[in-house]
């Protein structure tokens, strides 16, 4: 059943990378415990026992929580196929999962970094990143018609999925998240001088994907995990810890809300859900914020 759910319902819903990752779980993980026994003959104990293997065997409490959240789904499916009679994770416990903290670099470690990243062919795509706030997926998947060059922004209106040597276009996480983001000046410039350097050097044969602002000297999409590897390199020559690639995210968050800017156009930025996310995402930075604020409104009134 959970082969025909893949192949019926998960490929026609999700990204084929999510999709490659349910099947990635249930080879490595799910099949190696329940073994091919028929759905309705699995029980709530041997659920619990996969969990717990797993676990067990060293991997993530977050790892069998996404396992969860992947059996749920099928078994709510079965349910709708009249294969099962109840939801079996339904009372299954999973272990306590330690929310990872989020990091963001400071203000000074901010400046640090964008000077030794300006000396590299890195600083566009990195300096973006950080003042913008968009995903690594967003922000690789850019083409030079995004760009709105009078006006200073950049269109956020799809991602860009790679599988291997594979890699499709593919639709933002949420309605929200295509927004229209507005590029700081030096961002700008780099990315001015990063346009002229691709087309003095395009000959007809290089930049297949030209249309994209950031490509691989052979022109293919540039992959995320390049980013990432040049990026920790920076940080190490700029003498700063290592964060992750994602964290430059949190890090124009925490630094637009420490600017005073409004939480509703940082949400807005971010292409988050809600408002209410982002305030709790970014809770922890706001109790300073509100002591600034409360010191204006009370030298405004006590003037």
């Amino acid at each position: 059943m959970l082969d025909q759910w893949l192949a019926t319902v998960v490929k026609a819903r999700v990204r084929p990378r999510t999709c490659k990752d349910y099947e990635t779980l249930l080879r490595l993980h799910i099949r190696p415990v329940l073994g091919s026994r028929l759905i309705g003959t699995i029980s709530q104990i041997d659920v619990q026992t996969l969990y717990a293997r797993m676990y067990e065997s060293g991997l993530s409490a977050r790892t069998v929580e996404y396992t969860n959240a992947v059996l749920e789904s099928a078994f709510r499916q079965g349910l709708r196929w009249k294969m099962l009679a109840e939801d079996t994770c339904v009372g299954v416990d999973l272990p306590r999962v330690k929310r990872k903290e989020m990091e963001a670099l400071s203000v000074e470690e901010c400046r640090r970094f964008l000077e030794v990243a300006e000396k590299s062919e890195w600083f566009p795509v990195l300096a973006l990143a950080l003042t913008t706030g968009m995903r690594p997926s967003e922000y690789l998947a850019l083409k030079w018609t995004d760009i709105d060059w009078q006006r200073g922004t950049a269109s956020v209106c799809r991602t860009i999925q790679v599988i291997g040597s594979d890699w499709t276009f593919d639709d933002t996480k949420r309605k929200r998240s295509r927004r229209i983001v507005k590029l700081q000046n030096f961002v700008l410039k780099g990315l001015q001088g990063l346009k002229q350097a691709q087309e003095s050097k395009r000959d007809g044969s290089t930049f297949l994907h030209s249309e994209l602002i950031f490509v691989s000297p052979s022109g293919l999409p540039l992959k995320q995990r390049v980013v990432k590897r040049e990026f920790r390199r920076l940080l190490a020559a700029a003498g700063i810890r290592p964060v992750r690639l994602y964290d430059l995210r949190h890090t124009a968050a925490t630094l637009g809300i420490a600017a005073g800017v409004s939480v509703k156009v940082i949400s807005d930025q971010l292409g988050h859900a809600s408002i209410s996310f982002t305030l709790e995402r970014y809770s922890h930075v706001l109790p300073s914020i509100q002591d600034e604020a409360a010191a204006k409104v009370e030298k405004l009134l006590m003037a």
